[in-house]
């Protein structure tokens, strides 16, 4: 089974030789995917062997991991993995990743992070995003870049894959889960203190990703996601506009609190549920 390793790196000089070098010693080839890099990533990567591609300017690490994939089919590889460069990942356990690609046992494997490893904001924003990633299945590591994909899951990304950001890995798993891919886990260390090289905020990055993902969610499913809301909101609109027609009838006055309501609901619901319908059937015609 012919293996590729690919890394998506932004100025990662100082690490990214060591992860080339460890990488090497159990894939056929490693690809490390330059974003930008204004640092000497790509001549370190190269000098340790690596194959690297350029971008020119950023344009996101989930531009970097359709490049990979797209690479990983182009050459005929049976097993991608994905790792970052900036050491935090052990190369050595790439061969566990691996183990059940080889098994045919999944066609999709991700490294899960146990809590005590993670400091404490990582451990929250890693419990939030899992919860709005996993589409009530039981990811135990829905953010962890560290995986590996068989020809299958490759084939299936390969033209689905949409999101430039951060959501990428968010934006797979619910493609795998869509195609009812198998999807597999094993524990990894990850290595933080002073290997907590991430060059965005944990906030805004949290922010990014979690808006992501929910207009991945809209998108794929609008009538679930916008079209139901707004029936709910109708409900409630008419439940109000009941209630001030009652409120006229006995009194003879206008109550306008009961008025304002039944607008603020009806309105807004009528045109999500529009909104949602005509989303749905333009998804409908492009497939």
């Amino acid at each position: 089974m012919r293996t590729l390793a690919a890394i998506p790196c932004l100025d990662e000089e100082v690490a990214i030789g060591s992860v080339v070098l460890r990488a090497r010693q159990h894939v056929d080839e490693v690809l490390v995917i330059d974003d930008g890099c204004t640092d000497s990533t790509a001549k370190v990567a190269r000098d340790a062997g690596a194959t690297v591609i350029s971008h020119g300017t950023q344009k996101g690490k989930g531009q970097g991991i359709k490049n990979a994939v797209r690479y990983a089919v182009d050459h005929d590889y049976d097993c991608l993995v994905l790792m970052d460069g900036d050491g935090q990942h052990d190369p050595g356990e790439i061969p566990l990743l691996v183990k059940q690609i080889r098994a045919d046992a999944a066609d999709l494997v991700i490294g899960f992070r146990t809590f005590d490893q993670m400091p404490f904001y990582r451990r929250f924003g890693r419990a939030v995003l899992d919860i709005a990633s996993s589409n009530a299945s039981s990811i135990t590591d829905s953010q962890c870049g560290f995986r590996a994909l068989n020809r299958k899951t490759m084939e299936s990304m390969l033209g689905s894959l949409r999101m430039d950001d951060f959501s990428t890995e968010s934006e797979m798993l619910q493609i795998a889960q869509e195609r009812r891919l198998r999807i597999g886990e094993t524990p990894i260390n990850c290595k933080y203190g002073d290997f907590d090289t991430s060059t965005k905020n944990p906030l805004s990055h949290g922010m990014e990703v979690l808006g992501s993902i929910f207009w991945l969610a809209v998108e794929r499913k609008p009538l679930l996601h916008i079209g139901l809301p707004g029936i709910a909101a109708m409900f409630t609109g008419i439940f109000f506009f009941l209630q001030f027609l009652q409120g006229f009838s006995e009194t003879g006055l206008v109550p306008i609190e009961h008025g304002m309501l039944a607008s603020l609901f009806l309105i807004p619901g009528t045109v999500a549920l529009m909104l949602g319908l005509t989303l749905t059937l333009i998804a409908r015609m492009r497939e």
